[in-house]
């Protein structure tokens, strides 16, 4: 039993010497702690749950969109005739003639059951944020609870377009137009130039996204700085983790199941450990040094004054001597008051 306490004691120390190290053990403890598996699971639910009413507001503006353009209409239904034959295609045009004639009833169904989902999305957003930073927020107003929410769900919608126009400047296709159009294309270096800053723009847009929710979201202030700090190490897991997600889909998708259910059993993989990679790295911002709550002293206890008497146990033996000392010297001064010449 020494002995294992010994050795976790030196590992203790190793790490503790390391304060990158120590910070990631104090990170993923937090993590676990915290059930940010489990938050990240119940995210991922209400992240799905809310799709439905986005296709739902999705099919309206397109319906809206070739109601207005009757030869995009029918080039739409030809191709769909051309490349599905049969009574599949046929359905397929049926659903898109729906689409068109109900585009404003499907419309407004889909942006009310939107709002409402996505207020459920952010309550649970902000509570697995909130856990993280081991804050006990005070249930407020209902009301005030889900304007704050509704306000946090449009500066999410708000960052995501600024993530968006970053990351249609990063892709390849623009760049590559943008080089052309300046005629920079046959420059030596030129494709490698635009793949570095196709990868720079990417990280910056999934840097400026997790900045805003690792920093704004919690139910408590965070401090920007150590936000911001952890977002970049989000931005970078959240890059890699797409290159390794694209090359398994694009395995996946080949078989015949992989095409009937891959799809959307990878969408729901992407997006929860999308919130893995959040949440832990919320965690690493709630365990950075400048975040670390003081500890409390406790104040010391009122002063006791009480004075010590000592005295000395006299046994029965001693105190009889003394008094058969006393009662000789007594005898003795009145032998000496009797002897002659005394009065």
């Amino acid at each position: 039993m020494q002995v294992v306490d010994n050795i976790k004691a030196g590992i203790e120390r190793r790490i503790q010497a390391q304060p990158w190290l120590d910070h990631l053990v104090r990170a993923g403890g937090r993590y676990q702690r915290q059930r940010g598996d489990c938050y990240a699971a119940g995210v991922t639910y209400f992240t799905v749950l809310s799709l439905f009413p986005l296709l739902m507001v999705a099919f309206s503006i397109a319906g809206i969109v070739l109601s207005s353009n009757p030869e995009l209409l029918e080039e739409l239904r030809t191709k769909i005739v051309d490349n599905i034959s049969g009574s599949l295609g046929a359905q397929l045009n049926d659903l898109v003639d729906r689409a068109v004639d109900s585009r404003g009833t499907v419309g407004t169904l889909g942006l009310l059951a939107g709002v409402y989902t996505g207020l459920g999305w952010m309550a649970n957003l902000r509570a697995a944020l909130t856990e993280q930073w081991e804050q006990q927020h005070p249930d407020g107003n209902w009301l005030v609870t889900k304007l704050s929410d509704l306000g946090a769900l449009i500066g999410l919608g708000l960052a995501f377009v600024v993530s968006l126009g970053l990351s249609a400047l990063a892709s390849s296709t623009l760049g590559a137009r943008l080089i052309s159009a300046v005629g920079l294309a046959q420059l030596p270096g030129a494709r490698l130039l635009l793949a570095l800053v196709s990868t720079v723009l990417g990280f910056l847009a999934s840097w400026a996204v997790f900045a805003w929710v690792i920093a704004r979201l919690p139910r408590e202030p965070v401090t920007l700085a150590s936000a911001a700090k952890a977002a970049a190490l989000a931005a970078v897991a959240f890059e890699a983790f797409k290159v390794v997600a694209s090359i398994y889909l694009r395995s996946v998708l080949s078989s015949p199941a992989g095409a009937a259910f891959g799809s959307i059993i990878g969408l729901m993989v992407f997006i929860y450990v999308t919130y893995r990679i959040i949440l832990f790295a919320t965690a690493w911002a709630a365990t950075a040094t400048e975040n670390e709550p003081e500890a409390e002293i406790p104040a010391p206890g009122p002063a006791v004054i009480a004075p010590r008497v000592g005295a000395r146990d006299v046994s029965l033996g001693v105190g009889a001597a003394f008094f058969g000392m006393g009662a000789l010297a007594v005898l003795a001064l009145s032998e000496l008051r009797r002897l002659p010449g005394r009065r």
